[in-house]
């Protein structure tokens, strides 16, 4: 057999494999691409919902408990602000038929107050015409609390307030650590580093639990509605945790939808007082079609079709620094 005959006989056998390979890579290098967006948009949308956490509607929930850190977390301004990033950033922003099936795929989205934690998830209820019913909801407010065997209650916050039922004196105390500690009789009150550790660790143990009871009961939820992937509770790094627990915060999962043959699943946190960037939007010039960033704060007169952490992001995109910004009231 001659040596072309050979050559054409090896481009023959090989190169179906070798076709197959290419169309696999650019799968790969578009499931890439999509999950590096979706998580762009997830950071900007927990971003967004963090900043309205301490935005509080009336002035007697703001600073109390003789604590800087105290704040009546506005829960449902924040949901609202991350939903409207997420839809923007997904182009569903006008479609709510969409914004109805793309919420199937958040099982949870967690809101850490100064003294215990909400929840907003899938729930399913009877009406009051005893009509099944399915909506998502808020929990109800979840303590960050710990019992010991004595019978002692502890009631943990961000910081070093705490409430303590203190069962062999009979009655609940609340007040400064130092305080407390120097009145009641319960042990893990008596050294910080001990409280601290203490306090953590049930912070971080409650709402992961709820969370996977939580995500597993969305299971249920989203079968009924097509949905086949299975959701869980991914694990949350120990650094995420440690830049959590001091202030109010925002966590939010988004979960299962497909990316070529595989499911982004990813979660993001967001704080509620943390010094952060400001928010950039990016619009389009309706007159010539440029498209510009911007800081949310500006009343450009764009069209917004995106949000951003950053100017830089914006201008991978295309989008340019825009000289228009009337100060929004």
């Amino acid at each position: 057999m001659k040596i072309t005959d050979l050559a054409v006989l090896f481009v023959l056998i090989v190169g179906p494999f070798l076709w197959v390979s290419s169309v696999h890579s650019q799968e790969r290098l578009e499931a890439q691409r999509l999950s590096s967006r979706y998580t762009s948009a997830l950071r900007a949308a927990v971003q967004d919902g963090g900043s309205q956490l301490n935005d509080n509607e009336l002035q007697q929930y703001e600073a109390g408990y003789a604590s800087d850190k105290y704040f009546r977390a506005n829960r449902d301004q924040a949901l609202d602000s991350l939903l409207h990033t997420l839809y923007l950033n997904f182009g569903i922003g006008e479609d709510a038929a969409a914004q109805r099936t793309f919420m199937n795929y958040i099982p949870a989205v967690v809101v850490m107050d100064y003294d215990g934690y909400y929840i907003y998830h899938s729930s399913e209820y009877t009406g009051e015409h005893n009509e099944p019913l399915a909506d998502y909801r808020w929990s109800v407010k979840k303590p960050y609390a710990d019992a010991d065997k004595q019978g002692n209650v502890i009631h943990f916050t961000l910081d070093h307030y705490v409430s303590v039922y203190d069962s062999a004196a009979g009655k609940w105390m609340s007040g400064a650590l130092e305080e407390i500690a120097r009145s009641s009789s319960v042990s893990v009150l008596d050294h910080e580093d001990v409280y601290e550790a203490t306090r953590r660790t049930v912070i971080v143990q409650s709402i992961e639990d709820d969370l996977a009871n939580t995500i597993n009961s969305h299971n249920l939820y989203a079968a009924r509605h097509g949905i086949t992937y299975q959701f869980t509770l991914p694990t949350i790094s120990e650094e995420d945790w440690n830049n959590t627990l001091n202030d109010i915060g925002i966590l939010v999962f988004l979960q299962g939808i497909p990316v070529g043959d595989e499911y982004y699943n990813n979660y993001a946190l967001g704080g509620g007082r943390l010094v952060k960037r400001s928010v950039i939007h990016g619009g389009i010039d309706q007159a010539t079609g440029i498209k510009y960033y911007y800081r949310a704060s500006c009343d450009s007169g764009y069209k917004l079709e995106e949000v951003f952490t950053s100017e830089r992001e914006a201008a991978a995109k295309g989008y340019f620094e825009s000289r228009v910004c009337r100060k929004l009231p």
